[in-house]
């Protein structure tokens, strides 16, 4: 009974882990990381402040172009914070009609009194004329505090918007006085597609918010950037928010090493999700993956006649884990830990729950 018992322990760990394309927030620190997390100055930074938080805040604003930053927990923290510094009650924030800030998070609109209006859009990109008409001054609406885009888009496939996109929204914007927040959890997958630097994208923006826990690898937080005004109110209303983490430069200091030397490697991830829906495609298979600008590929399995649940369980048992993404697409997300061998299981997996759901 006991050799048998071990037989088995041995079975399992010679098993090869999941393949997991849920999201790249799965991934984990670098050593790098580590080791200056574990070197990391610190101080409160509810106090006189942490000198690795300011380190952090103060690089992320010079990367985008703004007077300030300010360390968050997470990018729907500093989102919210964006929404909460620009506007009040009974005030609109116009945004596209699939933006993660509209379909998931909604803060503003719980805790305040504010309303969220969408504006449809394709690919992520607002509808300009329908943005021009909600903005229209009317008895019956509301005073728009802020214009929020997002890019890339999380809802569209990791669609990046154009930069003649941008400048159109800040130009409407600024005609009518409205500051515009970009939601750049994913810029500098952005960047990295466009083939330009941050601040390139960030310019078009009054405030701006970056993750640094997907792509890039640090376990936790995000950078809301933007005027000095703007973020020292944000700081505030961060207290409030209980946002002020103390020591918080031990994962500040794995973010400024994320945001230094992690930034450059997205390309990898864009080319490797770029290969997957190629490889995918190329099975014959009743799926189609859209080809992806950034490291977001959508499958859709609408052609096999059974749904994305369906789908997601048959993956997993063949050692793929992805995410149901509506009734009939799947989300696979490259990242760090998904290398070239990691795409090739990821396409195997689909063959073996293909068979498994015949």
């Amino acid at each position: 009974m006991p050799a048998a018992h071990s037989s088995n322990v041995h079975a399992v760990a010679d098993e090869a882990p999941s393949v997991d394309m849920r999201s790249d927030t799965v991934t984990h620190p670098t050593a790098q990381m580590y080791e200056r997390m574990r070197q990391a100055p610190i101080g409160d930074d509810g106090l006189d402040g942490d000198p690795s938080t300011l380190a952090l805040e103060d690089t992320v604003a010079a990367l985008l172009g703004k007077e300030a930053g300010l360390f968050v927990p997470s990018c729907t923290m500093a989102n919210l914070l964006a929404v909460l510094a620009a506007g009040g009650r009974s005030e609109q924030v116009v945004l596209e009609a699939s933006a993660h800030m509209y379909m998931t998070e909604r803060g503003a609109s719980t805790f305040t009194g504010m309303f969220y209006q969408p504006v449809e859009g394709t690919s992520g990109a607002m509808d300009l004329a329908k943005l021009e008409a909600v903005l229209k001054p009317a008895s019956h609406r509301l005073a728009t505090a802020l214009i929020a885009v997002e890019t890339s888009h999380n809802n569209a496939g990791g669609a990046v918007l154009p930069l003649e996109h941008l400048q159109a929204v800040q130009d409407i914007a600024q005609r009518r006085g409205i500051p515009v927040h970009l939601d750049g959890a994913r810029l500098f997958n952005a960047s990295a597609a466009l083939q330009v630097e941050p601040i390139a994208i960030a310019r078009f923006a009054d405030t701006v918010s970056v993750c640094l826990s997907k792509g890039l690898s640090a376990p936790v937080g995000a950078v809301l950037t933007g005027g000095q005004a703007t973020v020292t109110r944000a700081r505030t209303l961060r207290r409030m928010l209980g946002g002020t983490q103390r020591q918080s430069g031990i994962m500040a200091a794995a973010g400024l090493d994320a945001v230094l030397h992690m930034r450059e490697r997205l390309v990898e991830d864009h080319a490797r999700a770029r290969r997957f829906s190629e490889a995918l495609n190329a099975t014959g298979l009743p799926v189609r993956a859209a080809l992806p600008q950034t490291n977001i590929v959508q499958v859709d399995v609408s052609a096999s006649g059974l749904g994305s649940h369906a789908w997601v369980t048959a993956l997993d048992a063949a050692g793929l884990r992805v995410r149901p993404w509506g009734t009939t697409l799947l989300r696979c997300v490259t990242h760090r830990h998904i290398e070239e061998a990691e795409v090739d299981r990821a396409v195997v997996a689909f063959r073996q729950a293909a068979l498994a759901l015949v």
